[in-house]
C-alpha cells in the first residue's frame, strides 16, 4: 500500500516525461496532480477492496513504481496495469509483479477477465502483455487517445500457469 513517505518518488515518476508518455494524456503531473493521483490509488482500495500496489525494490525499499488493478466508474474493464521508474524498466520488476498480480485476480478475487490498456508504441508494455499470456482483443479510446486491449481469461491463465511451471 502507498503512503505519504512514498510521494517524492512517486511525484518523481510522475514527473519524467519518459515514463509517463505511454499513461492517460501523455502529460507529466505537476506535485498536485501527482498527490491526486496517489490519492486515487489509495481510495481505489477503500471503494473497491483491490487496486495498485506500491512497488519496492527489495534490497533498499525505495518505491520504484505501482503495479495492479483498475476498475473506476465508466472504465472499460478489470485492468491490470503497471508503471515503472525508468531506472528499473528491464529488470523483471514489471513482470514479476504483474504475475503476482494476475495470480490474486484469478485466485483471490475469482475474476473471469483481466485487461490491459496499452498504448499501441509502447512496444516494451504490448511484450510484456504477450509474456503475461495476455493477447490482443480489440481497441478503445481512452483520454483522446486509442489504446489496444489486451486481455487473459482465467481459463487462459490456468494454461499459461501450467506451461511455464514446467
Amino acid at each position: 500500500m502507498f503512503d505519504v513517505e512514498d510521494f517524492e518518488e512517486y511525484a518523481a515518476m510522475f514527473a519524467d516525461s519518459n515514463v509517463v508518455r505511454y499513461l492517460g494524456n501523455g502529460q507529466p503531473l505537476s506535485r498536485f496532480m501527482a498527490w491526486q493521483s496517489m490519492a486515487a490509488v489509495v481510495g481505489h482500495w477503500q471503494l473497491r477492496g483491490y487496486g495498485m500496489w506500491a512497488v519496492a525494490e527489495h534490497t533498499t525499499n525505495v518505491l520504484i513504481g505501482r503495479i495492479g488493478f483498475l476498475d473506476g466508474e465508466g472504465w472499460p474493464g478489470f485492468e491490470l496495469g503497471w508503471m515503472l521508474s525508468a531506472a528499473y524498466w528491464g529488470k523483471g520488476y514489471g513482470t514479476e509483479g504483474a504475475i503476482a498480480a494476475l495470480d490474486y485476480a484469478f485466485n483471490h478475487l475469482n475474476r473471469d477477465q483481466v485487461i490491459s490498456l496499452i498504448h499501441p508504441d509502447n512496444t516494451h508494455s504490448l511484450a510484456m502483455a504477450e509474456r503475461l499470456g495476455e493477447r490482443l482483443e480489440g481497441k478503445t479510446t481512452l483520454f483522446d487517445r486509442e489504446v489496444l486491449i489486451y486481455g487473459i481469461t482465467s481459463d487462459r491463465w490456468k494454461k499459461f500457469q501450467y506451461q511455464h511451471s514446467a
